[in-house]
């Protein structure tokens, strides 16, 4: 089955916009709703209270709807959506699906990119591309763009300032177990104890990234590139929640010493929200260009190139009187942060904020007013 067959068939005049019950679900509902888009969320049983009823659309009461959710799509697991009922169920809403890391983490990059006959806004090869062990990955991708990344190490002999470890987990595999070090010793040390205490496996180890820690002002630089328009936006700025890190860095330092000798307490960054945070108008010209020169090589280096989200994420450093922005990661989708909304930069271009689900559900609008539907879609 051709996707451009499937939307050619679609009624335009009756676009859904679906998603995946989790990550930033409903901001995409709240923002196809108020573009007049119906939606639809498929859910993993155990799990679809958040969009079957506490976020369904329903009568408020006073003669006028709350909620925006229309419609879900029951499964025993996330991975069933490529199964040809469910698919099948899309299409037939005429459904323009909106990926992100969840969609990612729960199916399979081949199936979703050979099997999945749904069109998805945004680029459909890019997710994979976040994996750090891909051939043309985000770091291969973001020096080719001439922008700074951290110093990299292939090996623990080579380290010879702090860094942090980027291992899998053992169990939960889409979750990363970080660690510190300074040199080899402490690395070993390090990781012999996470092996011990089952965190993480030998064999993961092998494939970590040993990644220079970047000591400056962590900031998400969040886009949106309009294949339409041709231009990149800042959408938003944010930065992450992580637990126990965050409490922990609440303590003194004696009590975070007392709390690690004691207890074998170990700080675990496991992202469980965002916060909003701006920036000086300075650094904004300097954040817009690294957008602009991510979405160059992109078009160079991956058909058809980044439509839609995208995120850079890292921090602001100050070195010789001259601040920079180092990347340290990329999200090639829809970031998981509705609180993109309440930082200026998507008002000072349309006048008042825009969420990440306005703005993809303006886009949509504008690609079926302008007969280009075909072009946003992969």
């Amino acid at each position: 089955m051709n996707l451009k067959d499937v939307i050619k068939k679609y009624d335009k005049k009756k676009i859904t916009i679906g998603v995946l019950g989790g990550h930033s679900a409903l901001d995409v509902c709240h923002g196809a709703a108020k573009y007049g888009f119906k939606t639809v969320v498929v859910c993993q049983k155990g799990r679809e209270k958040t969009y079957a009823k506490y976020y369904k659309k329903r009568a408020d009461g006073m003669g006028g709807e709350k909620g925006c959710v229309d419609n879900i799509i029951l499964v025993d697991k996330f991975s069933d959506i490529v199964k040809a009922d469910v698919q099948k169920k899309l299409r037939d809403l005429n459904t323009v699906f909106i990926h992100n890391r969840y969609f990612w983490v729960y199916c399979d990059f081949a199936k979703i990119e050979k099997d999945f006959k749904v069109p998805i806004f945004g680029l459909r090869e890019g997710v994979k591309l976040e994996e750090r062990d891909h051939p043309n990955n985000q770091y291969v991708l973001l020096k080719k763009a001439g922008i700074r990344i951290p110093k990299m190490f292939k090996t623990a002999k080579e380290i010879d300032r702090l860094v942090i470890v980027k291992v899998n987990e053992a169990e939960r595999r889409y979750e990363r177990a970080f660690f510190f070090a300074n040199c080899e010793e402490a690395y070993k040390c390090e990781s012999e104890e996470r092996i011990k205490s089952g965190m993480i496996l030998e064999k993961d180890l092998k494939k970590a990234v040993i990644e220079e820690y970047i000591i400056g002002a962590h900031i998400n630089l969040n886009y949106f590139y309009s294949t339409l328009t041709d231009e990149v936006e800042l959408m938003g700025t944010d930065t992450r929640r992580q637990t126990n890190l965050d409490g922990f860095l609440r303590l003194t330092a004696k009590d975070q010493m007392d709390l690690i000798e004691s207890a074998g307490f170990s700080p675990k960054m496991i992202e469980t929200g965002h916060y909003a945070v701006t920036m000086k108008e300075s650094l904004v010209e300097k954040a817009l260009a690294l957008g602009e020169k991510f979405v160059k090589t992109m078009k160079k280096e991956v058909a058809p190139g980044m439509i839609g989200p995208f995120a850079l994420q890292g921090a602001v450093v100050a070195e010789d009187g001259k601040e920079e922005f180092v990347i340290f990661d990329v999200s090639m989708r829809i970031p998981g942060s509705p609180g993109t909304k309440f930082t200026p930069y998507s008002g000072y271009l349309y006048g008042e904020s825009m969420s990440y689900g306005e703005r993809i559900a303006m886009e949509i609008q504008m690609a079926i007013e302008k007969d280009k539907l075909q072009d946003i879609l992969t």
